[in-house]
């Protein structure tokens, strides 16, 4: 028998309609007090706090919280992220918040939806599968709040067969859904170039190895990467952020420093990459007469969907008459840290364009993300069921 399939009925639908609206004010709560990365553990109390008696309930090192339902066995995995980012809000919402952070990127319309299913699944068990909340920290900075879940070993305790991730994306400009199998988020890396020269006064230049130049060079160059060594019919981002040299206008100075990103939806793309920025940054030092030292700093892997997830996700919604397309983006999300535990899967939910992009000031989700969030959660969560009990039977 399939129990997903039986589950899966009008009752839990209806269930997570009535929730998503409870969850509604719960959202503009959570707007209204964000904690940035490192400090969710009011955020991480006001959560558990919403969830019924009827979960299992733990809190892990750092403000992870692990919530379960459903009793012993292979379990389905929902993950919230909980941090804001340390951004003065410019929305002028009734419940915008006034601390100096700001939940701009949907994590707050994420733990509102999580919740709202969570309370379906206890209100209508007994479930096909075990469920499990993941509720984690630190998603939005380099101490990554998914890689500390990996490695404290709960997801293999808890059994976690799938997981699954549902965020808002305002760049698909639509109400519809995208969980395209394979690469749909990229590798995120840093560099850092230094450029150590010979300072001089800016009048005597022949005195110099002039790093300012070198680095300048660099910049152009490292641009060509892209443009000359990445297959046209594929695609990957490097770009500058940062330059910083000098401190007088009439001195060139002895050390300039660049920074950057790298973005890569392959691992061969990604460490060619990384070979020939060393290349560049080598080869400009020293046409420049200067030395270099270049660092670069590993982020999030490339985030892959489960092909097989993937399919059955978008089967689901589509029959329930939500549009689904493809969607790729070089942003990126620590939720692909998961996918060396279990078989994980990332559900884009698009919102209007006209509510701001991502990490802006003015970032505001329409009245109905919460519930198009919880929608994609519940329906993650029964076709994973689904999905798993095929391997089961």
């Amino acid at each position: 028998m399939d129990r997903a399939a039986a589950f899966d009925t009008g009752p839990v639908h209806v269930r997570l309609a009535i929730e998503v609206q409870k969850a509604e004010e719960l959202y503009r709560q959570l707007h209204a007090e964000p904690r940035v990365s490192g400090d969710e553990g009011d955020t991480l109390a006001t959560l558990l706090n919403e969830l019924p008696d009827a979960f299992q309930k733990e809190t892990l090192t750092g403000n992870i919280g692990i919530v379960r339902l459903g009793g012993a066995g292979v379990s389905v995995a929902i993950r919230a992220e909980m941090d804001a980012l340390p951004i003065v809000e410019q929305t002028g919402l009734p419940w915008a918040a006034g601390n100096g952070a700001m939940h701009a990127c949907g994590h707050d319309v994420h733990m509102a939806a999580f919740v709202a299913v969570a309370r379906a699944l206890a209100s209508t068990s007994p479930l096909p599968f075990p469920f499990v909340g993941i509720l984690q920290p630190r998603e939005e900075v380099g101490e990554s709040g998914a890689h500390d879940v990996v490695r404290s070993g709960v997801l293999a305790a808890q059994q976690v067969g799938a997981l699954v991730g549902a965020h808002l994306q305002p760049a698909m400009d639509s109400l519809g859904y995208s969980c395209t199998p394979g690469p749909v988020n990229a590798a995120a890396d840093e560099f850092e170039v230094v450029i150590t020269g010979q300072p001089s006064h800016g009048a005597y230049p022949h005195h110099s190895s002039d790093a300012l130049l070198a680095a300048s060079a660099f910049v152009v160059s490292c641009q060509q990467i892209v443009a000359r060594n990445v297959d046209p019919t594929m695609s990957a981002v490097l770009t500058v952020g940062t330059i910083h040299a000098g401190g007088s206008p009439n001195a060139i100075p002895e050390e300039a420093a660049v920074t950057g990103t790298i973005r890569t939806m392959s691992e061969p793309q990604r460490q060619m990459i990384h070979t020939r920025l060393r290349q560049v940054a080598n080869g400009v030092a020293t046409a420049h007469d200067c030395t270099v030292r270049l660092e670069i700093r590993k982020g999030e892997p490339i985030l892959e969907n489960d092909a097989e997830l993937a399919v059955e996700i978008g089967r689901h919604l589509g029959a329930r008459g939500y549009e689904v397309r493809e969607f790729r983006s070089y942003g990126s999300d620590d939720f692909a840290f998961y996918a060396s535990a279990a078989r994980v899967v990332m559900i884009f939910t698009g919102m209007p364009a006209a509510g701001g992009n991502l990490h802006a000031s003015t970032f505001a989700p329409d009245e109905q993300a919460v519930g198009r969030v919880a929608t994609a959660m519940l329906t993650g969560y029964l076709a994973a069921a689904r999905v798993l009990g095929r391997g089961r039977a």
